[in-house]
């Protein structure tokens, strides 16, 4: 029996894929469960369909993440921090401060979680922050951190 997967199945396939199963188990268990519907000409053409448009999606999310990266390469941000001695800052600079900061100036959400940083920031002067914006694209932010006051 030909069966197309709405949800992915271990050992058998990605949702979308067009199978062919034994009639037993796509009878007892994949339909039954939901992880699959009978592969009938119009619903080969749906999943065709949806291919398409999820190409397209992720075309446009690519593009857009490629424009932010650009946009965020030549964002420098600036933070005032207290320092001690041998410029030690008390606190640190955080992903979290950085995401905030960054979102006030590009005006586009930016989650702490596509920050890289192997530890908090917690010395004065320049740093180089890596933004993970999808899988294959990053952008390098200039992070600046200052004695305050």
């Amino acid at each position: 029996m030909k069966v197309i997967l709405t949800k992915d199945v271990k050992n058998l396939g990605k949702a979308g894929a067009i199978k062919e199963v034994s009639d037993g188990y796509a009878r007892n268990y994949l339909l039954p469960h939901g992880l699959a519907r009978i592969a009938t000409e119009g619903a080969q053409r749906q999943v065709e369909l949806e291919r398409q448009a999820e190409a397209k999606r992720e075309k446009r999310l690519h593009s857009e993440a490629e424009e932010l990266a650009q946009a965020l390469s030549k964002v420098t941000l600036h933070f005032a921090a207290r320092a001690g001695e041998n410029d030690r800052l008390y606190g640190s600079i955080t992903s979290a401060d950085i995401a905030a900061q960054l979102t006030e100036k590009t005006h586009t959400e930016i989650d702490k979680r596509k920050i890289v940083l192997s530890e908090p920031i917690r010395s004065l002067g320049a740093h180089t922050v890596t933004v993970r914006l999808s899988g294959d694209i990053s952008a390098e932010v200039k992070v600046l951190v200052e004695k305050e006051g």
